[in-house]
C-alpha cells in the first residue's frame, strides 16, 4: 500500500533523545517500509527513516528553538500532505486534530490516531463538530474518555523485538523514566524507593512549563539523599539503565493512555510496578510482567515482592502483545479497510455549532441568505469578483473545503498547547 505517516513537529522522528509519539511513529514507519509497503513520513527535516521523508521543518521544534508560532508550521505541514494526497492509498495523522477542518470535506481514505488523553471537555465538543472523523485509540480505556468520537480500532503501541534486549539480572536499583510533571508521579516513586530502602536513579526530561512542580515538590526530596538525577536519555542509553533496574516505578495519577514506559521495560525484563490509572489494568499482567497497586504502601510491599516476577517471564509478554510488527498488522487492517471502503457519501462541511447570527458576524456582517458569491468571498479572504469565477466551477469538495476553514480558529486553540507540550509524550509515553 501507499500510506503517509504524518507525525508531530515537536521532536524528530525517531526523537534526538527521549519522546513517545515519535517514537512510535518512528517504529510503525520502519516495520511497515520492512513489509513492502511503499511509506512517506511527513516529519522535520532531522529525522531519520528508510522511508520516503517530506520534510516541514528543518529540526524539531521543541529542542530547535528558533520558531515562536508553533502553529504555523502545521498548517504548512496539512497543506503539503493534501497537495500531495493523490500519491497515497490512505493518510495516518499523528498530529492531533489540526487536520479535521479540511479533511471532513475531502472524502480521503484518513485516520487519526489520539496519542493524548481524551476526558478534556473541549474534546468532547470539538468530536460534536466532527462526528465522522475515524480515530484510533491506543489503549481501550482511552476511547472509552471520548464516547462521541468513531473510533474504528484500538491498536496499542509496539516497539522492534530486537530494540532493547532482556536482562535476566538487575542492579539493585528503582528507575523513572519518562517526563516530570504532576501527572507522572515522580514524588511518590521518590518516596517509595527512600521507603523500600533501593536507590532511584531518575531518567526524564523536564519541560519549562513544569519548572515549578520541581521546585516545589521534587527538589526538596532530593535533598534527603538516594535519588540520581541523570536527566534524558536516548535510545542508545535506554537498554542498560532500563535493564539493570530492580523494577520501573510508574505511580501516575492521571488516565494514562497508554505508557510506551510499560512496554520498553518489559522488553528489557524488568517488572513495573505502577498504578491502576488509565490503560495501566491493560497493558501489565499483574504478578506475571508487574505489580499494579492501589498506592504508597501497597507499592513498597511490592518492591519486596520483585523476587517473584520471572524477568524471562516478563519479556514473553512483551514478545507476545507488544512488537511493532504486531502493531503495524492491526494498522495495516485499518488501512486496507478504509481504502476498500466505498465512498459513495458527497463531501460535506464540518457540523458548525453557529447559528445564522454568529455565522454572519464570523463571515464580517454578510447575511447568510446573501449573495453567494459574497458569501464565498468572505470565507476564504478573496475578492467577490474572484470568488464568483471560482465558485462556478470549483467543485462541491473544494467549496465544502472553503467552509472547513472557518472551523480552524476552533481548532487550533486546542491543538496548539497539546503538541507544543507534549513533543510525545504528552502523548504515548
Amino acid at each position: 500500500m501507499r500510506i503517509a505517516q504524518i507525525a508531530p513537529l515537536a521532536e524528530a522522528v525517531p526523537p534526538l533523545r527521549y519522546g513517545g509519539t515519535e517514537r512510535v511513529v518512528s517504529y510503525l514507519t520502519e516495520e511497515l517500509v520492512e513489509l513492502g509497503h511503499d511509506v512517506t513520513l511527513f516529519a522535520s527535516g532531522d529525522s531519520r527513516t528508510r522511508a520516503r521523508l517530506i520534510p516541514t521543518v528543518d529540526c524539531g521544534l521543541r529542542l530547535g528553538g528558533q520558531v515562536r508560532d508553533p502553529v504555523a508550521p502545521y498548517v504548512q505541514l496539512v497543506q503539503g500532505v493534501l497537495r500531495r494526497a493523490a500519491e497515497f492509498d490512505v493518510l495516518h495523522f499523528h498530529i492531533d486534530h489540526y487536520h479535521l477542518p479540511t479533511l471532513a470535506a475531502m472524502g480521503l481514505p484518513h485516520l487519526t490516531t489520539m496519542h493524548g488523553r481524551l476526558d478534556l471537555p473541549e474534546l468532547d465538543a470539538l468530536f460534536r463538530v466532527f462526528p465522522d472523523a475515524p480515530l484510533v485509540a491506543i489503549s481501550d480505556h482511552q476511547r472509552q474518555l471520548l464516547p462521541v468520537g468513531r473510533f474504528i480500532g484500538t491498536v496499542h503501541h509496539g516497539l522492534p523485538a530486537d530494540l532493547l534486549a532482556p536482562h535476566p539480572y538487575h542492579d539493585g536499583y528503582l528507575a523513572f523514566l519518562g517526563r516530570i510533571c504532576p501527572e507522572k508521579g515522580l514524588d511518590s516513586a521518590i518516596r517509595i524507593a527512600q521507603r523500600a530502602g533501593l536507590p532511584l536513579r531518575v531518567a526524564a526530561k523536564l519541560d519549562k512549563a513544569d519548572a515549578a512542580y520541581f521546585d516545589a515538590r521534587i527538589r526538596p526530596l532530593l535533598c534527603s539523599g538516594g535519588v540520581d538525577f541523570i536527566g534524558e536519555i536516548g535510545q542508545s542509553e535506554m537498554s542498560g539503565f532500563v535493564g539493570g533496574a530492580a523494577a520501573v516505578l510508574f505511580p501516575i495519577d492521571w488516565p494514562e493512555p497508554f505508557g510506551l514506559v510499560m512496554i520498553e521495560a518489559m522488553a528489557c525484563g524488568t517488572p513495573v510496578i505502577a498504578y491502576p490509572h488509565g490503560s495501566v489494568p491493560e497493558v501489565l499482567e499483574d504478578g506475571v510482567s508487574g505489580f499494579v497497586v492501589p498506592d504508597e504502601d501497597a507499592a513498597v510491599r511490592a518492591v519486596a515482592r520483585l523476587g517473584e516476577i520471572d524477568r524471562l517471564g516478563v519479556r514473553r509478554c512483551f514478545e507476545r502483545r507488544f512488537t511493532s510488527r504486531r502493531m503495524a498488522a492491526d494498522y495495516i487492517g485499518l488501512y486496507t479497510a478504509l481504502a476498500r471502503a466505498p465512498n459513495t457519501a458527497a463531501p460535506r462541511p464540518p457540523r458548525l455549532p453557529w447559528n445564522k447570527a454568529e455565522l454572519s458576524r464570523r463571515m464580517g456582517g454578510a447575511s447568510p441568505a446573501g449573495d453567494k458569491h459574497d458569501r464565498c468571498a468572505r470565507a476564504v479572504s478573496i475578492p467577490a469578483s474572484r470568488a464568483a469565477a471560482r465558485c462556478s466551477r470549483r467543485s462541491t469538495a473544494a467549496r465544502l473545503h472553503a467552509i472547513g476553514t472557518l472551523a480552524y480558529t476552533e481548532v487550533v486553540s486546542v491543538s496548539l498547547t497539546r503538541l507544543t507540550r507534549r513533543g510525545s509524550h504528552g502523548g504515548s509515553g
